[in-house]
């Protein structure tokens, strides 16, 4: 007997080392469910929501650059998973869909069955490409060319629209292979030329590093020292040079000083090196300046519309360019930016000891102290998320894994990614009470699945970005409370480890606790909800600001 169109598929991702599908398993893929049970080489991890699913392989396409597969069944499945999928478009993860539509034989409306949409459109505008399978025999080569463009140029989603009745036909024809093309590289050493030459005339050049160089880590650091660069790190990409390095000039995120953009304010050159130049990373698109020339290196890399000013593309992955560049640029020596001395007070903890209440600046200075260097930390959106970009200080490589985007609910799903995917590292999940309670769900996939991880719920009972804004603009605050929620309870119904922390003194003891267990874990923080920020407390916004009249 051949194999059916099910079994070929598994074989095709086996080939091309996937190693987790993600799902909420519904009778879309009854075939597919029953092959992939039968390969050792897969786990099918069953998520309680399809967000939740989404943001796994999200996180571990991000942590390993290589795809992971989601499957959504029906309208409303896929329509759940679209925040994941935007997620990995815009930060460049290779992900690939397998998305129900409707049968190829048409189902008689007397079968019962709920009517299947085709959704595959819905997704044009957020994954690198759609494409709808048409007939059995064709599903293998799509959906090995699938798993090739994801990876290939600029990573991301790859949405496969596939009718829910071909799984169980057969397949007879040659199985396909997926294949990642290396990068064209037959003008590389031209290019890298034309940049040394800019790197040796420049006064002040400056490197900004993003996700897609993490791989070119050490070529990165070398370069860094040799020529003399400060460089500083994308937003929610402190992991791609460590931030304790003498060359680190700071992190742009959310809430950076004047003195820190120092090196980047008087830069004449900027390198970016596998990154795009998001909003905030640039600082609303402050930087470069029309006065900066500007080189871009990565394969795929776009140039903003907003850019004006002189700007080169090196279509190139960033590790051999770094090579080359290393060969033919002149070594530098220059005394480390001021910039450099900035990040060091910026990210120095401030004295919270005279503070009643438990300050989101204990429970990072906590954690950083106790959990071992290589931890690998997911983050939500929010603000209590500046606290760990601020104080954590990432040395090690693929260490954190976070959205550029603005999505909530991101950190307990890829927290539960992150250690399947490495099961020897420490994996600390940090979410705000409002993000816990949109996908906390998951730690019962990490309680099913076997995968300890910690969960740090910064709960302050109110939605801190909202409050910030009302408090400044209008002077009082409307629906932004949170009622206290007793997560440890929680936690321990869903079959993980429970602890509440009221007090800073019973921190460093829970946490220790916490690292040991060989469980999933969930320590619910109750922090001063008047401090918002590193440098903005509710209640002083409230008394500088001129409350205006509600409208007429």
């Amino acid at each position: 007997m051949g194999a059916t169109v099910a079994q070929t598929a598994v074989r095709i991702l086996t080939e091309a080392r996937v190693r987790r599908v993600y799902a909420v398993v519904g009778e879309s893929f009854l075939e597919l469910l029953d092959a992939l049970q039968r390969e050792r080489e897969i786990t099918l991890v069953s998520a309680r929501h399809d967000a939740g699913a989404a943001f796994m392989a999200e996180a571990e396409g991000k942590l390993t650059e290589r795809p992971a597969v989601l499957l959504a069944s029906r309208g409303p499945s896929a329509a759940s998973l679209a925040i994941g999928v935007q997620t990995a478009y815009q930060d460049e993860t290779p992900m690939v869909v397998l998305l129900e539509t409707p049968a190829i034989e048409p189902v008689p409306s007397s079968s019962g069955e709920l009517p299947t949409s085709d959704l595959t459109a819905m997704f044009e505008s957020i994954a690198k490409s759609t494409v709808r399978v048409t007939d059995p025999d064709g599903l293998p080569g799509l959906l090995a060319h699938a798993l090739t463009t994801s990876q290939e140029g600029r990573p991301g989603p790859v949405v496969l629209g596939v009718p829910c009745d071909i799984w169980g036909m057969p397949y007879d024809a040659a199985k396909p292979m997926a294949r990642v093309r290396p990068p064209a590289s037959g003008t590389l050493g031209r290019s890298a030329d034309a940049v040394a030459q800019l790197v040796d005339e420049a006064k002040y050049p400056v490197v900004i590093v993003g996700g897609r160089a993490r791989s070119a880590r050490d070529e990165l650091i070398a370069v860094a020292d040799e020529l003399a660069l400060p460089v500083y790190n994308a937003f929610r990409r402190q992991d791609a040079f460590p931030e304790n390095h003498a060359r680190y000039a700071g992190h742009l995120g959310l809430g950076i000083p004047a003195r820190q953009l120092d090196a980047l304010e008087r830069a004449d050159l900027v390198l970016a090196l596998g990154t795009q130049l998001d909003e905030v990373t640039t600082q609303a698109y402050r930087y470069p300046t029309p006065q900066q020339t500007l080189v871009m290196v990565g394969t795929g890399i776009d140039v903003s519309p907003k850019r004006r000013g002189l700007t080169f593309r090196v279509d190139s992955e960033v590790e051999p360019f770094l090579r080359e560049l290393r060969e033919v640029a002149s070594p530098r020596t220059r005394r480390a930016s001021a910039a450099n001395a900035a990040v060091h007070t910026f990210m120095t903890p401030p004295d919270t000891s005279g503070n009643t209440r438990v300050h989101p600046v204990d429970v990072v200075r906590a954690l950083r102290k106790l959990a071992p260097e290589d931890t690998i930390v997911t983050s939500d959106a929010g603000n209590f998320a500046q606290f760990m970009h601020r104080y954590w200080c990432f040395t090690a490589p693929r260490s954190q894994l976070g959205p550029s985007n603005a999505a909530m609910g991101y950190a307990v799903p890829a927290a539960v990614a992150a250690k399947l995917a490495e099961p020897r590292r420490t994996v600390v999940a940090m979410v705000g009470d409002a993000g816990t309670l949109m996908t906390g769900q998951e730690i019962e996939t990490a309680v099913r699945y076997r995968a300890p991880v910690m969960v740090v719920v910064f709960q302050n009972g109110v939605h801190g970005a909202l409050a910030m804004h009302q408090a400044r603009t209008y002077g009082r605050l409307t629906g932004v409370s949170i009622p206290l929620t007793d997560f440890a309870s929680w936690a321990r119904g869903l079959g993980a480890a429970g602890y509440t922390v009221d007090d800073r003194e019973e921190l460093e003891p829970i946490i220790a606790s916490a690292l040991v267990r060989q469980r999933p874990c969930v320590i619910d923080v109750r922090t001063d909800p008047d401090v918002v920020t590193p440098d903005v407390r509710i209640s002083a916004l409230l008394g500088q600001a001129r409350p205006q009249p509600p409208a007429q």
